[in-house]
């Protein structure tokens, strides 16, 4: 089965496909030997060869960690602000992974962690309507009609929340 070499190199580990994407551009990247510079190229994993400045690249093992996020922790794996990351909880895994969804900063809880982008995809875009459930404790006992703006959905800029 043939996949764009940018998700093969992603899912390998070498680099988010952004970052794969510009591996492409600059000429870094060959396949059986000969540079490739547009992106989208079609590869089959396991008989194309591929390089990367170089160095041959495999299929990397699919990893998949449940993560207790503490407060005070961004759900990234870089962060301008220098706050500490979740990437700082799971220093010890070689494979390159990511977090699936987000939580605040000042909230804890249970986050997926994985290299495994089709899964991450499955469970984050809203086309799959994916279930989520989240317990806040507020001060008070909000009111019946600002419970029932929560349920029919707040209008946001990217749209109405579900």
């Amino acid at each position: 089965m043939t996949e764009r070499l940018q998700k093969v190199l992603s899912q390998a580990g070498v680099a988010s496909r952004r970052q794969a994407e510009q591996y492409i551009l600059e000429g870094r990247v060959t396949v059986n030997g000969r540079v490739v510079k547009e992106l989208g190229t079609k590869v089959t994993p396991g008989k194309d060869q591929i390089r990367v400045d170089g160095k041959i690249i495999g299929a990397e093992r699919s990893v998949y960690i449940l993560l207790y996020k503490p407060k005070g922790v961004v759900s990234t794996m870089s962060d301008p602000e220098g706050r500490k990351t979740v990437k700082s909880l799971v220093d010890g895994i070689p494979e390159r992974i990511y977090p699936v969804g987000r939580l605040d900063y000042s909230t804890e809880g249970l986050l997926l962690m994985t290299n495994d982008g089709e899964l991450a995809h499955a469970l984050t875009h809203p086309s799959h309507e994916i279930e989520k459930t989240y317990l806040a404790r507020v001060l008070g006992l909000p009111a019946e009609e600002k419970l029932d703006r929560l349920r029919i959905g707040i209008r946001l800029e990217d749209g109405v929340t579900a």
